[in-house]
């Protein structure tokens, strides 16, 4: 754009034309930008009317028909705070900090500002734009560094990408105790965790956190409608992030007994036990009906209830979001702005005998991911090709026409709807549990870097999605062909030979 601008200036010269800044303003071409919004939904997985679930979604479904819906969209990490570091950088990890919910407090809070942006946030705040950030966009739940018990503090999570952090922690007073709070004001954190992990409240929307967040961003946008500015606005909603809570109409919706268990409910064949783990995070919740663990499965009866709560916290935040993409189009504000929802990553409901993300098989790492962009030639589409998170970055660069500044490890998925292409090549890297995994169209692999043997991991995805039997020693081939694939994703992030 700018050897486009310096073009015409000179064209005016030489036709004679007044350069003044008074004459010039009104021949200076206006680049009319998208504003964007983007929202991010604490451990949403593919559980979604669209993709084939009971969940009771309409308005994210309806979305994803006025969009492109992501089939195979999987995160770096399976835990907030890194994958949102990665979403938020674009690159893939490449130290143990990454891997932490703590990355974006050690590699980018209190950093001086440098020409490089600290996100793509930022980088829309070089182009100009206003941005906002509403609740849970990097790990913090209200953009503020302290501890889960600790006052609100002043210093940015992200120091320079928010021309506004705002947030209603009503009745439970900071960020983290609304994170984990309950109807009655209380918290996990105020309760000494003595709390069950679901509730149904007698209260309605605004009685949990996230229907105050969606109120304030829904006032905000009528602030935005009047600037001259486009906007970038983050949303971030808590649910259907642990515990489970959500007005009980929500809960209304479903039959319980008509709610299915997990498919999957065994230990994996062929692998070792610390591929998993106990669920450590579901049982700070210390009321819970039953204890959770790897030697034995929950009862039928509570995994429905634990699911039932999953389902009705979903439609709890569909029903936010809805509110929120109504007050878009009422505001006429939809004509010119994108529109993302990303699921930090993928959670176990028993599945492999796991309540929880953390682990390196599918049902942690697959999320949901639609996209809207202005054009109706765009709409209804799906994309099933291997993305990453990695690739919203430059994705949202392009359709915004910015620049990148630098290089990073995702790529543009602009291509995927636009040229129909399959991109049946492509690969998606996490890491957690001291691995890797690579996903292709067909296969997971995993690699640990660990005493504990098996250390390769083998899925068929071509006969079987469930990923309920380690076939590496069965197709060598197969393990040595991705292997060094697998390998290139690993950047002094783990040591080569075992």
């Amino acid at each position: 754009m700018t050897s486009i601008f310096k073009m015409l200036t000179v064209c005016f010269c030489l036709f004679g034309l007044s350069n003044s800044p008074e004459k010039f303003e009104k021949y200076k071409p206006q680049i009319e930008r998208p504003n964007i919004l983007f929202i991010a939904v604490d451990d949403l997985r593919n559980e979604l009317g669209i993709y084939g679930s009971i969940a009771k979604s309409p308005h994210l479904d309806a979305l994803a028909k006025e969009g492109i819906l992501f089939t195979h969209h999987y995160v770096q990490v399976p835990t907030c705070g890194a994958s949102r570091h990665a979403l938020l950088t674009g690159y893939r990890p490449s130290k143990p900090i990454h891997l932490s919910n703590n990355a974006i407090v050690e590699e980018i809070s209190g950093k001086g500002e440098k020409s490089i942006p600290e996100t793509f946030i930022h980088r829309f705040k070089q182009e100009g734009y206003h941005t906002v950030g509403i609740g849970k966009i990097s790990h913090s739940a209200d953009g503020f560094v302290y501890g889960y018990e600790e006052p609100v503090s002043e210093k940015r999570e992200l120091p320079y990408s928010w021309n506004e952090l705002l947030f209603d922690s009503g009745k439970w007073k900071t960020g983290w105790n609304a994170f984990f709070g309950y109807a009655n004001g209380e918290n996990r954190q105020s309760l000494d965790k003595q709390v069950k992990p679901y509730e149904a409240g007698a209260v309605d929307d605004q009685g949990y956190p996230d229907g105050l967040t969606a109120s304030v961003a829904i006032s905000k946008l009528k602030e935005l409608k009047n600037q001259d500015r486009p906007f970038f606005m983050g949303v971030g909603f808590f649910k259907p992030h642990l515990p489970f809570n959500a007005p009980k109409k929500y809960w209304e919706l479903y039959d319980r007994e008509e709610i299915p268990v997990s498919e999957n409910r065994a230990i994996p064949e062929n692998i070792n036990l610390a591929s998993l783990h106990n669920s450590g995070e579901f049982n700070q919740y210390a009321l819970g009906d039953e204890k959770v663990s790897l030697t034995s499965a929950v009862s039928d009866a509570y995994a429905q209830k634990l699911r039932h709560g999953y389902l009705a916290s979903i439609s709890y935040i569909d029903a936010q979001i809805g509110k929120l993409l109504q007050e878009l189009k009422r505001l006429e504000l939809d004509k010119n702005t994108i529109i993302v929802v990303w699921g930090d990553h993928g959670w176990h409901l028993g599945d492999q005998r796991v309540w929880g993300k953390h682990t390196l098989f599918e049902n942690a790492l697959k999320s949901t991911l639609i996209i809207k962009t202005l054009e109706a030639k765009h709409s209804n589409k799906r994309v099933d090709a291997i993305v990453e998170s990695v690739d919203i970055y430059p994705t949202l660069m392009k359709l915004s026409g910015i620049s990148l500044k630098h290089n990073i490890d995702g790529e543009s998925l602009v291509p995927l709807w636009s040229f129909n292409n399959p991109k049946a090549d492509g690969v998606a890297y996490s890491y957690f549990n001291q691995g890797i995994s690579l996903r292709t169209s067909e296969y997971r692999l995993t690699k640990y870097y660990r005493d504990e043997k098996p250390v390769i991991e083998l899925y068929d995805h071509t006969a079987n999605s469930l990923e309920n039997r380690n076939i590496a020693e069965e197709q060598p081939e197969v393990v040595q062909r991705l292997l060094p694939i697998l390998e290139k994703g690993n950047r002094n992030l783990y040591p080569t030979k075992l």
